[in-house]
């Protein structure tokens, strides 16, 4: 049985999830709770090499349904091997892109149907959902800038698509957010990095379960 919180950042390109991961996971840290952070693809090994493979600039002949296909199996793995061992032991798990993503960028974006990636990720993940999705929402324009100003970010394959597929990453983003209210959370990634912090802790703090306390 799940006892630990499943929380996982969602968005475009260059919206700024792994800079929040990194501040979230060391407050948690600093108040001496149980955490890791991981992402998708990857995470573990079997995940990294795929993913090395789905973002291979190189593979610009790669279809649409194999690269579905490769993010679920890197999340199957992911998930059997690192996510649910840490939620059974009762760690929170932060995580960079989880199922939505694939339902943005496969399912909407490259148009194989939303419905139609969710039965793939249906056998992949087994019944395992976030508690939270936290989709940061940014105007795609501002997301790939900042990659371009960012030496240290890699440029992977999707990085590279045309602008007209990051504005349907983002549309897509938009339908799934208006279907799962439940359990995602839109916020505004154009804001500054200190104000986003913020606004996520806030988030946190209200689905933490009341066994899980915060020395703030």
């Amino acid at each position: 049985m799940k006892k630990g919180l499943f929380i996982v950042f969602e968005g475009g390109d260059g919206s700024g999830k792994s800079t929040a991961i990194n501040s979230i996971y060391d407050w948690f840290l600093e108040n001496k709770i149980k955490c890791i952070k991981t992402r998708e693809p990857g995470g573990i090994k079997i995940a990294e090499d795929i993913r090395q493979v789905i973002l291979d600039k190189n593979n610009t002949a790669m279809d649409g349904r194999t690269e579905a296909l490769l993010y679920a199996a890197a999340r199957r793995q992911h998930l059997v091997e690192k996510v649910i061992p840490a939620l059974e032991d009762g760690v929170i798990v932060l995580c960079d892109r989880f199922v939505d993503s694939s339902l943005a960028y496969q399912g909407y974006a490259r148009g194989l149907g939303v419905d139609e990636v969710m039965s793939i990720n249906k056998f992949a993940i087994d019944g395992y959902m976030p508690d939270i999705s936290i989709l940061f929402d940014i105007d795609p324009k501002i997301g790939l800038q900042r990659i371009n100003n960012n030496d240290d970010r890699e440029i992977n394959r999707l990085d590279l698509e045309k602008i007209d597929f990051h504005e349907k990453v983002r549309e897509g983003y938009g339908i799934i957010y208006s279907n799962n209210k439940d359990r995602m959370i839109k916020i505004n990634a154009e804001k500054s990095k200190e104000q986003i912090v913020a606004e996520i802790k806030d988030i946190i703090i209200s689905k933490l379960d009341t066994k899980i306390s915060l020395n703030i």
